[in-house]
C-alpha cells in the first residue's frame, strides 16, 4: 500500500488468496523476507472489525464463555486443536464448590491459531453454543484502551460483559482493566497483510 500524497510504501501490503488453505500455508511459512526485510504474515481483518481496540493485538489465548456445567478440558482441547497446538486449557471453577463458572481460557502455541479461532464468534463445546473472543492480559486490555482513545476521543469500548474472573469484572473489550485479564471481541477475514520492520 503507497501514500497517495507522499507516493512511499505505507509499510504494510494486502495478498488475497483464491482458497483458505493458501492463507493457512502462507501465514504457517514465517518468517518471510520482502526486499531485504522481515514482514510479519497476518489474516487480514474486515474494516468494521478493525475499529475494535483489540483487533490488531497479537494473542495465543482465546476466552470461551457460555460453556455448559459438565464442560472439561478435553472437550475444549478436541474442538479446538483442530486449529492449533494447546499449550493450556483451564476450566474456570467456583473455588468453594468446584462448580464451573461457565467460561474458559485456551492458550495456544502460535497466535495464528487464535486468529484462526476468532474468525467464527460462535463454537460449539460439549453439544453447546459458546463464544469466543481474544483473551488479554491486564496490560494488553490497557493498551487496547488507550488505543483506542487516540483514534476516538474516549476510553469507553462499550459492549462489556458481566462475569467474575478471579474476582474482577473485567470482561468486557474495556472499561475495568484492573483486573488479571478479559477478553475481546475481535473477529478477522480471509486476507492476511504484512507490515515490514522499517
Amino acid at each position: 500500500m503507497r501514500d497517495p500524497n507522499a507516493k512511499r510504501s505505507r509499510g504494510f501490503g494486502f495478498v488475497t488468496y483464491a482458497m483458505v488453505e493458501e492463507v493457512d500455508a502462507a501465514v504457517s511459512a514465517r518468517p518471510h523476507k520482502e526486499d531485504e526485510r522481515a514482514v510479519e504474515p497476518k489474516r487480514d481483518i474486515s474494516r468494521g472489525d478493525s475499529q475494535r481496540p483489540c483487533a490488531h493485538l497479537t494473542v495465543k489465548k482465546i476466552f470461551v464463555g457460555g460453556i455448559k456445567q459438565g464442560t472439561e478440558e478435553h472437550h475444549l482441547r478436541n474442538n479446538f486443536e483442530q486449529y492449533g497446538k494447546t499449550d493450556v486449557t483451564e476450566v474456570m471453577t467456583d473455588r468453594g464448590s468446584d462448580k464451573n463458572r461457565g467460561f474458559a481460557f485456551v492458550t495456544f502455541d502460535d497466535h495464528d491459531s487464535v486468529d484462526k479461532i476468532v474468525i467464527q464468534k460462535y463454537h460449539t463445546v460439549n453439544g453447546h453454543n459458546c463464544e469466543v473472543r481474544k483473551a488479554l492480559s491486564k496490560q494488553e486490555m490497557a493498551s487496547a484502551s488507550s488505543s483506542q482513545r487516540g483514534l476516538s476521543g474516549s476510553g469507553n469500548f462499550g459492549g462489556g460483559h458481566g462475569g467474575d474472573f478471579h474476582g474482577n469484572n473485567n470482561f468486557g473489550c474495556g472499561g475495568n482493566a484492573s483486573g488479571r485479564g478479559g477478553f475481546c471481541d475481535c473477529h478477522s477475514g480471509g486476507r492476511y497483510g504484512g507490515s515490514g520492520d522499517g
